[in-house]
């Protein structure tokens, strides 16, 4: 079964569609490709609507709402790969997954939150090629106040 064919799978699941890939809010790109790798920037929780999910875990939010905006935040990487490459079949696998998390100095589920990214790459990806390393930290705030911002590396394929 191949990715696009996964990702439709859990898009139906979920009931929702894929947000629009994020323009630069600055001076940055959304992804850089250099050989075989491309290195997204930071994406943001945006629902398909196009609005922010914003907030902070361990006071405004639980670790099951953090996760539906890490899962967001997957999507909207996957958004990103799809408009630059009109498919996912170029991406050969998850290379490395970095998680921000907006928390309060209590909250220590960081992991927990960015596993709503990283278990929808597995699904999309499969277990193989979509659990790549990860490093899951806490900040005190994000920007335009969202809980979560994640950026990721890919391999291409050949």
């Amino acid at each position: 079964m191949t990715a696009e064919i996964r990702l439709a799978e859990k898009l139906s699941e979920l009931k929702t569609m894929l947000p629009p890939p994020p323009e630069p809010k600055g001076v940055y790109r959304p992804l850089v490709i250099v050989d075989k790798l491309v290195y997204t920037s930071g994406h943001l929780p945006v629902r398909a609507s196009g609005e922010l999910v914003q907030g902070r875990l361990g006071a405004d939010l639980d670790i099951e709402a953090g996760y539906a905006a890490a899962q967001l935040v997957g999507l909207g990487i996957l958004a990103s790969l799809r408009k630059q490459f009109g498919s996912l079949a170029s991406i050969r696998r998850v290379v490395k997954i970095l998680g921000v998390v907006n928390s309060t100095p209590e909250f220590t589920h960081q992991p927990a939150v960015i596993n709503g990214c990283s278990d929808l790459f597995a699904h999309v990806f499969g277990r193989e090629a979509g659990i790549g390393a990860r490093s899951a930290i806490a900040a005190p705030t994000l920007p335009l106040g969202v809980p979560v911002e994640i950026e990721a590396i890919f391999e291409l394929e050949g």
